[in-house]
């Protein structure tokens, strides 16, 4: 493999564009400079249009385990410098993610740890093989968890489970995030990849604008009186409307085939 620190591979057939945080050795922990490149391959992969949904993986036998502590451990005098300057490239790569229409999916085998786990988190489905391992971690070292775990993990647990996670430091198998709403399909080992790109690419022949409008619509329904999102509702299928998904789809219903969406 590459010695990239991240690899960005689009598919401009399928229209699927996987994000391999390629860091092996020290199981993709996080340091300033992958942080960075994570930052430069979402940039890339979400300004093209034809990129209809995107894989997250990390390269070898982990998904993420977190940030690097060796970084603040060499010098804890700068400690908050450096987890700025993770931020600083995270927060925009994590942002860029959420704003794109195109659904995100977690492939995760071995441990999704600490910023890792948030990963999970914020994608739109996650797939694990069953070795997977999910731990909060930031109690084990003394801090609160990042990259948008505490917006993510209760809207998917519920605040209850999501404060025994964090408190307790328990770490969940797959099946168990399976039962918790974490991960949506754990398959066996060497499936993995075959199973997130059969869910990619069918995700990817969808109507890719309205499922960017389904996951604002979903994270807005925690927030909004029910009034109000009905109103949210009605303004973005008026919005779809405009759209030549919806045409088709119209169309399509109307001749009684199989819908042909291009993501326009």
């Amino acid at each position: 493999m590459s010695d990239e620190l991240v690899l960005a591979d689009i598919d401009a057939t399928s229209g699927v564009a996987t994000i391999t945080i390629n860091r092996p050795k020290v199981l993709n922990a996080l340091d300033v400079p992958t942080a960075r490149a994570f930052l430069k391959a979402v940039r890339e992969v979400t300004a093209r249009k034809d990129v209809r949904c995107i894989v997250l993986r990390g390269a070898g036998r982990a998904f993420v385990a977190g940030g690097d502590v060796a970084a603040f451990g060499s010098d804890p005098d700068r400690a908050a410098e450096v987890v700025h300057e993770l931020l600083d490239a995270l927060h925009p790569a994590l942002v860029a993610l959420r704003e794109a229409p195109a659904p995100v999916i977690a492939a995760v085998r071995g441990v999704a740890a600490g910023a890792g786990f948030s990963l999970v988190l914020g994608a739109d489905l996650a797939v694990a093989e069953t070795d997977a391992r999910f731990v909060i971690a930031y109690d084990r070292i003394g801090t609160t968890p990042d990259c948008g775990a505490t917006f993510a993990l209760p809207r998917k647990v519920g605040r209850a489970k999501a404060m025994e996670l964090m408190l307790l430091g328990q770490t969940l198998s797959a099946d168990e995030a399976k039962a918790a709403g974490i991960v949506n399909a754990v398959v066996g080992p060497d499936e993995l990849d075959a199973h997130a790109e059969t869910m990619a690419r069918r995700i990817a022949s969808g109507p890719t604008r309205a499922y960017g409008a389904y996951r604002k619509l979903v994270d807005a329904a925690f927030d909004h009186p029910f009034a109000a999102h009905l109103e949210a509702e009605r303004a973005s299928f008026i919005r779809m409307t405009e759209t030549g998904d919806f045409r088709e789809g119209v169309a399509a219903f109307l001749d009684k085939r199989q819908p042909q969406f291009r993501g326009e």
